[in-house]
């Protein structure tokens, strides 16, 4: 019987990831097309991609499929060529990562899902066909040289913190499925106005737009390829950037710099800092932003209390994590948890 799941401990493949000794390159695409049995769908591409050595996560659902992986550079033609075999894939935009040590993924998992992105929309009328137009980075940067276009960063907080577009608009929110009605009620009063919409690699602002052009506005846009695309074609066509920092990304990375500008700080001390990290402590596990200093006073822990938890024998540990359950924490940060968590008086030192 063919496997379909990995039957090996995480351990045992971050221990395989960094003895590789050929290089793997980091993408992500998504595409939203329909997909009449995603199960099966998901069992063929896992047979597939698991014989090319790709890692990384994918969701599938019925609206199409939402990839972040690496794959050994070697194997990236033939990966393509996979992909582009299906026909709702053929020439299918693959985001390359902008600053990739090939570390990013140890397994690879697709899930089936509802939705490839959730988004609480449940209007029947809603409909992904009719949706913003797409600005390439030329365009994007000529668009917002006009004082009266909007730009929308349909991020999360803790991805906005650490690097954004100039001028852009955050929607204070946690989830996506907030922000949709938020930036709706946010822009009311501009819906003549040019209105461009991003996110990492696109699959959020291709959706935002369209709920916006849905919602009665006229003159939305998305960023092709999201944040990602943009850099690259930045690069290569020797265009100014207008991108501040870094951009946030969903793999053991949790970041890739954009430009040299560091524009969060520490949530410990408050020196400037944009380098995500979890907290150390397995019961917390709280993504924040943590200095050089901070993290060798704190051992890597994100306040007193999981500093000194931390430093308990792991039985103890254990005993204290018992019933205990973070869900997904290592992303899903509210603004008030984190708050709350770190405090405003942090720069005490744990000893």
């Amino acid at each position: 019987m063919a496997v379909l799941h990995n039957r090996v401990s995480n351990e045992e493949l971050k221990m395989r990831l960094y003895a590789e000794t050929e290089p793997r390159t980091t993408i992500s695409f998504y595409q939203y097309f329909p997909i009449e049995d995603p199960k099966a769908f998901r069992d063929e591409w896992y047979l597939k991609l698991n014989a090319l050595k790709v890692f990384g996560r994918i969701y599938v659902a019925s609206e199409g499929v939402n990839a972040q992986i690496s794959v050994p550079t070697p194997n990236f033609e033939a990966l393509k060529n996979y992909l582009y075999s299906f026909p709702p894939l053929e020439g299918l935009r693959l985001n390359i990562a902008v600053d990739d040590d090939g570390k990013s993924f140890w397994v690879l998992r697709i899930k089936v899902r509802d939705k490839i992105v959730a988004d609480g929309i449940t209007d029947p009328a809603f409909d992904m066909r009719n949706k913003g137009k797409y600005v390439d980075a030329e365009a994007f940067n000529k668009l917002t040289d006009d004082p009266d276009t909007v730009v929308i960063d349909m991020r999360n907080h803790y991805e906005y913190e650490v690097g954004h577009f100039d001028k852009a608009i955050e929607v204070p929110s946690d989830t996506f499925r907030e922000q949709l009605p938020m930036a709706v009620d946010m822009l009311k009063h501009d819906k003549e106005k040019n209105i461009i919409m991003y996110c990492t690699g696109g699959i959020r602002c291709e959706k935002a737009s369209a709920y916006m052009l849905h919602n009665g506005f006229k003159n939305v846009f998305h960023l092709e390829g999201g944040i990602i695309h943009y850099a690259n074609k930045v690069k290569e066509q020797g265009l100014a950037n207008k991108f501040r920092g870094k951009n946030f990304v969903f793999d053991e990375r949790l970041g890739e710099r954009i430009s040299d500008e560091v524009i969060a700080q520490c949530h410990q001390c408050g020196a400037p800092c944009d380098t995500h990290t979890n907290c150390k402590n397995d019961g917390c596990h709280l993504l924040f932003i943590q200095c050089e200093q901070c993290a060798a006073t704190f051992n890597g822990c994100c306040s007193k209390d999981c500093y000194e938890t931390a430093q308990l024998p792991e039985e103890e540990q254990k005993l204290k994590r018992k019933g205990t359950d973070n869900g997904q924490m290592i992303f899903s940060k509210s603004r008030q948890g984190l708050k709350k968590k770190i405090g405003k008086s942090p720069d005490q030192s744990p000893e």
